[in-house]
């Protein structure tokens, strides 16, 4: 019966090892995966920057879904060395040609000095509602912390705002202004699904922020009750990433659009009319 000494010496006879050397040599020359495989709690002490993070237990499961190609160069560590030995083996077992584990690990990469970063967490609560976001290659938990530390800004609560508004926060998009100086009315409802009976009457600033906070608690929502002009576009606009343009006037918008490249602020554009509709990014 094998012991778990003749299983890692097998193991690290079919696999390829390299040094942190040369590990941080082939990092910097680009195009190679890294691979972290230890348990979330060592990650979140500390990690290579960039790197994918798959635990040991998870890696069969998952890895395919996380780099699906399987020709891509793959650099595999742990805390020292010996589970991405494992990981290594494992990875060249499903097919993967190009795999080296890095000897030493996480903890030698530290003592050496290179570099490295405390990954952003995300609270037990996040993950499970961000859940299908993580699954996501191109979002992940980077991604989705970006999302929670982005700005957009809607201007109008009506029948484009309303599902912006809703996709957004559902997102995670952590900074949601809403522009709008108009209030809810019983002939909006059969459009603008931010608000309801109960709110006819009330500001749709106000509705709006009502009904996004109940969604997701996450998601800071800033009112602007106010009608957009040339003396205070600037000022509301120039903390935003990203401009959501469902003004429903040509003035609002042409106003938009200066302020915008005088700014250097992107605006997603979209418009309406009966069964038409439009939309267009423009990012000065």
């Amino acid at each position: 019966m094998p012991t778990f000494r003749d299983l890692l010496a097998a193991a690290k006879a079919e696999i390829t090892e390299i040094d942190t050397a040369t590990a941080d040599t082939r990092i910097a020359a680009g195009g190679v995966t890294v691979l972290d495989v230890r348990e979330p709690d060592e990650f979140d002490q500390g990690a290579l920057p960039g790197v994918i993070h798959i635990p040991r237990g998870h890696l069969e499961a998952q890895i395919e879904n996380r780099i699906s190609d399987k020709s891509v160069p793959v650099i595999a560590y742990c805390a020292g060395g010996v589970r991405s030995a494992f990981a290594a083996k494992t990875l060249q077992d499903l097919g993967y040609t190009d795999v080296v584990s890095m000897a030493g690990g996480f903890g030698k990469w530290k003592d050496e000095g290179r570099a490295w970063k405390k990954p952003i967490v995300l609270t037990p609560d996040q993950r499970e509602r961000y859940g299908r976001h993580l699954l996501l290659p191109e979002v992940g938990t980077e991604g989705q912390s970006k999302l929670l530390a982005s700005k957009v800004l809607l201007l109008g609560a009506g029948g484009l705002g309303s599902p912006a508004a809703l996709y957004l926060a559902a997102a995670g998009v952590g900074t949601i202004g809403i522009v709008d100086m108009d209030v809810v009315d019983a002939s909006n409802l059969q459009r603008q699904i931010l608000h309801n009976l109960d709110r006819i009457g009330d500001r749709k600033v106000d509705s709006a922020k009502k009904t996004i906070t109940m969604l997701n608690p996450d998601v800071d929502v800033v009112t602007y009750d106010v009608r957009l002009e040339a003396n205070n576009i600037l000022d509301i606009i120039k903390d935003y990433d990203v401009i959501v343009d469902g003004a429903d006037n040509f003035p609002v918008r042409y106003l938009l659009n200066d302020a915008s490249v005088k700014l250097g602020i992107p605006v997603v554009h979209g418009s309406i009319f009966r069964f038409e509709g439009m939309v267009s990014v423009f990012d000065p």
